[in-house]
């Protein structure tokens, strides 16, 4: 996939665990650890944007583009 998710390099600049991220922006943990690892499809700009909030961040910080 030429999507790369730095959710986790952002999280971890912010000092912040996936469950205390859970909590903030209102997703379960399954969905979150789905987009930390890079295995979704998908994510809603409303969802990004709530990340984004919570982690103080822009969406390039935690979303890159890779070409094969």
């Amino acid at each position: 996939m030429a999507i790369i998710v730095n959710l986790d390099v952002m999280m971890a600049k912010r000092k912040m665990s996936l469950n205390e991220l859970s909590e903030k922006v209102g997703l379960t943990l399954s969905n979150l650890s789905i987009l930390k690892t890079g295995k979704a499809k998908a994510i809603r700009f409303s969802t990004l944007e709530t990340i984004c909030q919570v982690l103080d961040c822009q969406p390039g910080d935690i979303l890159e583009f890779k070409p094969d």
